[in-house]
């Protein structure tokens, strides 16, 4: 890669985003330094990354540098970052990385991305499905695990590529020729500052030829009307208007990129299914559609799509009550549109809420808590929230407990014909590695009911 030959450029951060940087950039002719605040992250590369040089803890950038790769996580508040930036040396992420290196192949891939606050995995996987189900070489890239940078130098034709707003943030020249927006509420504002940086952050998967979004949402709505791409299309859990995809009678249609009103395929054949798992379809479907998909091949991918890990899964149904493990539910907007999917619901919530409020989840759901069981470090503002917006509703605080004991509580308050719901509305680093770990504790939790079941 030409523009990368002899450039000093600092790797910031040693994890499985910074490692794949590192190597394209030493393929690229680059002289690497990679930097981490944990020796150790930085000792296991050294076998793997011959020729680039390891210094942990860095603070400022060696003398001599021309860039720097930033891991998506690393705040712009971060020291080293801001030193950097008051050195005029610039600044951006893994995907960006990926973007201008592809500009340089003579046939670039083309890239369709997915962000929002919600339903970014789910959707990047469908239309994952549905470009493989179209014979279309295609990968699911980004924030749902692989690093961009390594199916660029793979040499797949088209990279289905999830972002995340602190990606979007690093990646200020990403122009993905479709990109969907599907929803916004607070979120990471513990990062962002404000909802408004937030939100703009987003905006930027807007800026290709194509722009998706989901009308529904307000914000989305207006996020849209304003995006520079040529063409805007909207999608919506009603009936589509001309220029958007949405769900008449019974069916997701198609009414933005067919000479007619097209029929995707029956909405009892999305899975997962209910409000979410659909406006999820529209959105992958409305990507695929933009890169010329043929709509018999966006219904059998959408078929055969298999739902991840930790998302809205029914562990099993113990006495009469459902036991539902959304771990991945790490927001209140996800959350409330996990207890949405239940008449009655036991909630097991709590965790690092990351500045966001809670407040409007617990007032739009109230009317159907049968109880909460409250657990990890912001436990005590959920339940401030409950007492104020659902009163009657009986709420167990764990300050010492643990999965099990959650599990144990909700029920003793569940009734035959509830379901048990772990939708946390939000992150689970301070009790569990992450949100699979704390799924995985969930289930393991209910499966330890089975026995006991009377």
């Amino acid at each position: 890669m030409g523009f990368l030959a002899g450039r000093h450029v600092l790797v910031a951060g040693a994890g499985v985003t910074g490692r794949s940087a590192a190597e394209a950039l030493l393929a690229a002719d680059a002289v690497v330094t990679v930097t981490d605040g944990s020796a150790d992250r930085l000792a296991a590369l050294e076998q793997l990354l011959p020729g680039v040089t390891l210094t942990p803890g860095l603070v400022t950038p060696p003398d001599g540098t021309d860039l720097v790769v930033t891991s998506p996580g690393w705040r712009p508040s971060s020291p080293l970052l801001e030193a950097a930036t008051a050195a005029g040396i610039e600044v951006i992420g893994e995907v960006e990385l990926a973007w201008r290196m592809g500009l340089e192949l003579a046939d670039p891939p083309t890239w369709l991305a997915v962000t929002g606050t919600n339903g970014k995995t789910t959707t990047v996987g469908m239309l994952e499905s549905i470009l493989r189900a179209a014979g279309i070489d295609a990968v699911a890239c980004g924030n749902v695990g692989l690093p961009v940078v390594d199916a660029l130098l793979a040499g797949r034709r088209v990279l289905a590529v999830e972002l995340s707003s602190f990606q979007l943030h690093w990646s200020p020249s990403v122009r993905p020729f479709a990109g969907v927006l599907l929803n916004l509420a607070e979120d990471h504002l513990d990062w962002h500052g404000t909802f408004e940086a937030y939100a703009s952050a987003k905006a930027g998967v807007l800026t290709g030829e194509v722009a998706v979004g989901g009308v529904d949402d307000p914000v989305v709505a207006d996020l849209l009307a304003s995006s520079p791409a040529a063409t805007h299309v909207g999608f919506t859990l009603g009936s589509p208007e001309e220029g958007q995809l949405g769900v008449h009678d019974g069916q997701l249609v198609d009414r933005a990129f067919g000479q007619a009103d097209e029929v995707l395929l029956p909405v009892a054949d999305v899975h997962p299914g209910g409000p979410p798992g659909i406006a999820d379809a529209l959105a992958a479907a409305a990507l695929a559609r933009a890169h010329g998909v043929p709509a018999d091949a966006v219904a059998r991918g959408l078929r055969d799509f298999k739902p991840g890990a930790h998302r809205a899964v029914l562990v099993t149904t113990v006495d009469g009550v459902a036991y539902v493990n959304d771990s991945k539910a790490t927001n209140p907007h996800a959350a409330a549109a996990s207890l949405r999917s239940h008449d009655s619901v036991v909630w097991v919530a709590g965790g690092l809420l990351k500045g966001a409020s809670v407040d409007e989840l617990v007032r739009d759901e109230a009317h159907r808590l049968r109880g909460a069981v409250l657990i990890g470090a912001d436990r005590e503002v959920i339940a401030s929230a409950l007492a104020r917006h659902a009163p009657s509703v009986p709420v167990v605080v764990l300050d010492d407990g643990s999965m099990a004991d959650a599990v144990r509580e909700a029920r003793s308050l569940a009734k035959p014909g509830d379901a048990v719901v772990l939708a946390p509305a939000a992150a689970s680093m301070d009790m569990f590695t992450d949100y699979a770990h704390r799924g995985q504790s969930f289930a393991d939790a209910v499966l330890g009911l089975v026995g006991q079941a009377g």
